[in-house]
């Protein structure tokens, strides 16, 4: 249904020569009909926001430098060894399409951002974040003060 504004209906209201007593009570009602009712219309627009990938790291065996990571999800009685291989086989399905061909991917990224999500429901993979999402190690304890 086509939305207009009160303003609007207010002028033809007017061309069509309306009593301006009745007018004020059509106009009065439609701008209660449009404003938004209840504790909804005071809710302050949502925050946005991010995946964060954390991993422990209390021996301190990670690179000392950011790195990128993506987010994934695999059916859960299955080995996370086989994520990669289910990657890699998303992006072997799409490289022998005809948009593949013409844009084939490359590496790991290209193949998370640029496969369409088709490929990876029929490999079994699901991926949560196509953009890379900063990794954030931690040593895994609470300070105490």
């Amino acid at each position: 249904m086509p939305k207009i504004e009160v303003n609007k209906v207010a002028e033809i209201l007017k061309k069509n020569e309306i009593s301006p007593a009745i007018l004020r009570r059509v106009i009065e009602e439609m701008n209660l009909a449009v404003q938004p009712e209840g504790p909804e219309g005071d809710k302050p627009p949502a925050v946005k926001k991010q995946f964060v990938i954390v991993l422990s790291d209390p021996d301190e065996k990670m690179p000392k430098h950011d790195f990128v990571g993506w987010v994934l999800q695999i059916p859960e009685n299955e080995s996370v060894a086989t994520t990669q291989d289910r990657i890699f086989r998303s992006s072997y399905d799409y490289n022998t399409t005809k948009k593949g061909q013409l844009l084939p991917v490359k590496t790991v990224g290209e193949a998370i951002e640029n496969v369409p999500a088709k490929f990876f429901k029929e490999a079994e993979v699901w991926v949560k974040t196509k953009t890379p999402v900063l990794v954030l190690k931690t040593n895994n304890e609470i300070p105490k003060e």
